[in-house]
Order: structure tokens, then sequence, then C-alpha cells
């Protein structure tokens, strides 16, 4: 969606920020001014059709003459009013906070409410004390008169000031009290974010989980950003299998991340990533280490012993800080109950950490499961080949889920693991052309099946958006789809990472790493999110920080060619072609014959230059024509460029989004 769809009409407004526990009240407060003559913005009412919501919200801050907060336990307590605080302050926009509770402020809050106004309204109903405060605005306005831009000159300097005078005794401003240097230094470290959530924004109520875009400002060279760690946190370690014959570990990972993909869904648990709960398998590392780099206080770990039909799986859920069990029980079951078994599990960890489910939430979709145990354990094997992320093991992972399929053909859940599984097959840079596009075919007829069986399947939609925009270049429908994804997820990292790619595609390069950035802090140790993210650093040309991403990325996983590949083009954007050309011959295939001739050509080395490239036609042009042209295209041969990219319209190569940010075709842009 282009920038200029965001609300435009929201400057010389009042903000409302809220939690959704206080809707009524924020409604009441809105009519109130406006019959006032005090024109606002407030949620979901002004959140116009086709936006998304986060955007909007971002773009009304932005905007806005006065923020004014319902301060009470549930807007302490809510992630986005936090956020919508930050932003606010970070573009120096007055907050006026009606208190309507006497809630102690945390030092979260009371850091940036420390140098505006608020109105004690927690003596008795909020109309007693509207009359003083919509005249006092009003007499703010008079204040700005004469060609002072709305809400940004000597009311940005002393937020709220003028409303002291005109407020009766009883509803006078007060300032919150500054926090100790300390506190302040320490709070300015922290990462504040939102994150994207759907533009289809229930009308009855506002999710504060939904809010799910990170806009805060772009991440500093020194990141990963620290983070304040929730009690409300965990992450699930792989459970061990203590099989007779250790032959099940896919069955007690699989179990792991069903157990994870549960408590995800609890909005108010925060739990580390599949990702990077499984860097850690097989590691002799400390639980507070483990807890620093994955920014939880939990951890739910356990054991899985199978023999024939029966498996007894021990679960126990314990502090990071002390190591203390806080709870532990082991279950004794048929392979046939091991759904029951998640829930029982996934209920006692609810319980032990003292966590409220939401009203009628709804724990997982009903198309995620089946009654066939041996389509499960296909399932199972898929997903496990699948994360080995490896051309070959992309192949079993499409012949297990095929299997899962053919044995439960309403498995949905496998559908949208085959999707996906089939999208990374057709890429290998060796198939021919007609084997990739039959592969993207079924990866998108996959998608579809998986949507169609379960609607409310958030992973069916995840796959879908970026196949969408990847393989079709349908920008609207893979908007609509990640949207949709968000709604249903809002914690899967997954579409955070597939989100960010969308933006980026779209050149809305400064999106795209705000939602990345939020992609690194939900699974801080996948090499495939800080891979993308150097990738568009590159793009924006923050070389320090791409290269910083790239070597994360290296750090968790030594072996990803991409990541070479993406810290061989920093050193050529940084005129460093000696250490490109080491770098480039790190990756492989058809990336590492490209990388070597842009290496060479930059070392005055035009023979080899051409040598690598006439390689890299030989045995890779059939489906990587892209690759050719920024070859080409870095060279400063713009025909030969443009040439090649018309191949790789025709090869409808996948890589083809990066037209519109992919540094390496720089040079063409001017033609």
């Amino acid at each position: 969606m282009p920038d200029t769809a965001v609300t435009t009409d929201v400057a010389d407004k009042v903000f409302i920020s809220y939690a959704s526990g206080d809707l009524a009240i924020a409604e009441k407060l809105c009519a109130a001014l406006e019959a006032g003559s005090l024109p606002c913005w407030i949620a979901p009412r002004d959140v116009q059709a086709g936006e998304f919501y986060a955007a909007a919200i971002v773009q009304a801050i932005n905007s806005c003459r006065l923020l004014v907060l319902i301060l009470s336990k549930n807007s302490i307590e809510s992630p986005h009013v936090l956020r919508e605080i930050e932003r606010a302050s970070s573009k120096r926009r007055p907050v006026l906070s009606v208190r309507i509770d006497a809630t102690a402020l945390p030092p979260e809050l009371e850091y940036f409410l420390s140098a505006n106004q608020w109105l004690d309204a927690s003596g008795g109903p909020l109309e007693r004390f509207l009359p003083a405060l919509i005249e006092s605005m009003r007499g703010r306005d008079a204040s700005q008169a004469g060609g002072k831009a709305p809400g940004i000159s000597a009311a940005a300097a002393r937020p709220g000031a003028d409303l002291v005078a005109a407020l009766a005794p009883s509803a006078r401003l007060f300032r919150w009290r500054k926090l100790a240097l300390v506190a302040a230094f320490a709070m300015m470290a922290a990462s504040l974010t939102y994150v994207l959530a759907t533009r289809l924004w229930p009308s009855k109520h506002v999710n504060d989980q939904q809010f799910l875009m990170d806009a805060s400002s772009p991440a500093p060279a020194n990141f990963p950003v620290a983070l304040t760690v929730s009690d409300k946190s965990l992450a699930v370690l792989p459970f061990v299998d203590m099989s007779e014959k250790r032959d099940q570990e896919y069955f007690s990972d699989g179990l792991s991340e069903e157990l994870l993909n549960l408590l995800t869904k609890i909005p108010e648990l925060h739990v580390a990533a599949r990702t990077s709960s499984f860097y850690y398998k097989g590691k002799q590392v400390k639980l507070a280490e483990m807890a620093r780099e994955l920014h939880v206080a939990h951890f739910l770990e356990g054991s899985v012993r199978m023999s024939g039909n029966r498996v007894r799986v021990t679960a126990q859920l314990i502090r990071a800080a002390d190591g203390y069990h806080q709870w532990s029980d082991t279950y004794d079951r048929t392979l046939a109950d091991i759904f029951a078994v998640q829930d029982e599990i996934a209920g006692a960890v609810v319980a032990a950490l003292k966590l409220r489910l939401l009203p009628n939430h709804k724990v997982l979709s009903v198309g995620y499961r089946t009654a066939s145990s041996a389509a499960h354990t296909q399932y199972l094997l898929g997903r496990q080949f699948f994360n080995r992320t490896n051309t070959d093991d992309f192949r079993r992972a499409v012949a297990a889920y095929e299997q899962a399929i053919a044995l439960d053909p309403t498995y949905a859940s496998a559908y949208a693991g085959l999707a996906v599984a089939e999208n990374e097959l057709s890429h290998d840079p060796e198939n021919s052309l007609a084997k990739a596009l039959a592969g993207q075919r079924r990866a998108l007829a996959a998608a579809d099946r998986a949507i169609a069986i379960d609607p409310a399947l958030s992973e069916g939609y995840a796959a879908r958006g970026f196949l969408r925009f990847t393989i079709n270049w349908d920008w609207a429908g893979a908007e609509a789809d990640l949207a949709r994804a968000f709604a249903l997820d809002p914690g899967s990292y997954r579409t955070y990472t597939c989100y960010a790619c969308f933006l980026a595609s779209l050149g809305r390069l400064s999106e795209a790493l705000e939602i990345n950035r939020k992609a690194t802090e939900l699974d801080p140790l996948s090499a495939d999110t800080w891979f993308r993210r150097s990738t568009q650093l590159n793009a924006v040309g923050r070389l320090p920080e791409a290269r910083k991403a790239a070597m994360r990325a290296l750090a968790i996983s030594p072996e990803h060619a991409f990541a070479w590949f993406n810290l061989g083009v920093t050193s050529l954007l940084e005129s460093h072609p000696t250490a490109a050309l080491a770098e480039f011959r790190k990756t492989s295939k058809a990336r590492r014959e490209a990388g070597v001739a842009m290496a060479e050509h930059d070392l005055g080395h035009l023979t080899d230059s051409q040598q690598a490239l006439a390689a890299l036609i030989a045995k890779y042009a059939p489906t990587n024509a892209y690759q050719v042209a920024e070859v080409y295209a870095w060279r400063g041969e713009r025909d030969a460029a443009f040439t090649w990219l018309e191949r790789a319209h025709v090869q409808h190569d996948s890589v083809l989004v990066q037209l519109k940010f992919d540094p390496l075709l720089a040079k063409l842009r001017t033609d």
C-alpha cells in the first residue's frame, strides 16, 4: 500500500490514547471534546478503510496537536499505550494524562510522562472535570493564534501549562516527578515497538495485543537492543528424546514446537520463537545466559519416552533467575492423546504464571490438528526435515508432508508446510525453468488448499502472502493475507519477516527495517532474520550496521551462504573488493559466481571477472538470470543488464521483487 494512503487529515486533532478496557470512557471523552469544537482522532473510528491499523496510529500521532492519555490500570498494563506515549515523546507532541484511578505508574511510563501534565479525575465521574478541561484547551488554541503551527510552538515547550490556571482546584494538572538519571538512561536503552496489526480491526473493541508494528526510531548501530524482560515470558526448550533407541527426536522436537505454538497464542505471554529456543539444543549453556539472550524469565523443558503406542511426557517450568521449579508433571498417554497432553501442559504453564486467558480465547484452530496419529507423525517429520534448510531435506520435507496429506486429506497445517517446502525446493539453482515453475505452482496450490480447509489458520495465510508477492507479484493479495496472518497469530515471528520483505519490495525500506527489527527481538537467534536485516541495511546504505547484522547471522549459523553474500555486497559498497572476493567465495552456486565476477571487476581483473560470469551463465542461467543482470549492472553494462532482467521476468524469477532496493542495480536507476 503506498504511503500516501495513510491518514492525511489528522493535523490539528487531539489523539486519544487508551486501553481496550477503557473504551467507553475514551469514547465519552472524545464526544465531549468534539462537542466543544475540539476535533479528535480515535481508533478504531478514524482508521480509514484499506489502511493498516498500526500505520494509521503512527501517522495520527506524528500529526496530532496533542495526545490525551486515559491513564488507568488498564493503560498502564497495555503495551500499545506505552508505545504510543513513546512515539508522541519522540515526535515532541504534548501529552495530557487524564487519570481515572490511583494505580501507581511504572518506571517506563513515569519516564515519558515526567515532563508532561496530568489531570486527576479519579475522585469522581469524568463528566465533572470535562467542562474545565474543554475550556482550558480552547484557551490553549487562542494562545497559539497568529500563524504558529498547532501543537508545536509554545505548547510543545510547556506542555499543558495553560491548563493549570483554567482548571478548578480539584482538577489541577500536576507534573510527574522526574526519574533519577540512572533510571532515565536505562529507559533510553529500552526498545519500545509497535507492530503491524490487521486493517480488518474488530469494531466492538480494541485488542491491545494487535498493535504489532514497530514504530520507534531506527535501530542504533550497536544492536541487538536491550529489552525489558517481562515476568510473563518464557522459552520452550527442545524436549529430550529419552526413548530406548533415541530415534524419536522428530517427535520430541515436534512436541516442543507445538507447545511453543500453543503458548504463543496467549496474548498476555511473551514466548521466544522456535529458532532461538532450538539454537541451544545439545549445548551446555547456563539458564541465566540463555535467559539474557532470549529476553525471557522462565523456561519450559522436559523429556519424551516412547514405547510402541505409549508415550510418557515429563514437563517442568523453571524460573531462570534462580533455577526454581514452579511446576512439573508427568503424563502417560497413547499417541492418540498427544494433543490433549499439549493442552494440559499449556494450561498448567498458564496457571503457574497466573495468566488470565482472554474471553473466548481459541488456543488452536481446528485444522491444525488431525485425528490420525500416523498423519501427525509424517507432519512432524516434514517439519523436522524443513528446519534443516538444505535442498535434500526440503525434498524429504515435501515427501513427508505429502504422506501426511495422503493419510488425512483435511490436514490444513500439512498443506501449509507443503507450500513453504515446495517453494524452497523450487529455488534450487540447478533446476530447469520448467521444474522451478512447476514447484511454484504446487506451492501456491498447497497454500490455497490450507486456507480453504481452515480459514482461521495463520500459517496458511503467512505462506500464501509470501508466495503471492514473490511468485505472483500480487501486492494487494499479499498484503491482505499477511494482515490476516497477523490478526490470527500476532506473535508469529515468521509473519514479521515475511511482511518486512514485502515492504522492502515496495521500496518502503524504513518500515521494513522497523518490522524486521521486531522480528529480531522476537527471534534473536534466527540467522535468516538477521540475514534479511543485513539485506535491507545494505539497501539504505547503513553499511556498518549491515555488516554487524550479517556477522550476527554467521555467528548463529557459520555456513549461512546468503549471509556471506551480503557481507560481500557490503564490502563492494564500501569499496573493499579484496575483502568482498574472500567473502563471496564462502557462498555457493549462482551467488558465488556472481559475487566473484563483481569483485574481480573492481580489482581490475577483467579476464577473471568475465570467466566467473561465463561460469554463472553456463551453469545457472535457466533459473538465475537476475544474478547475471546484477553482474552486468555492477560493471556498468546497462544494455546487457536490462536484457538479462527481461529474461528474469520471463523466468518469473522471485528475486525480481528486489528491483526497487537492490544496491547492485543502482547504476541502472538513472537510465
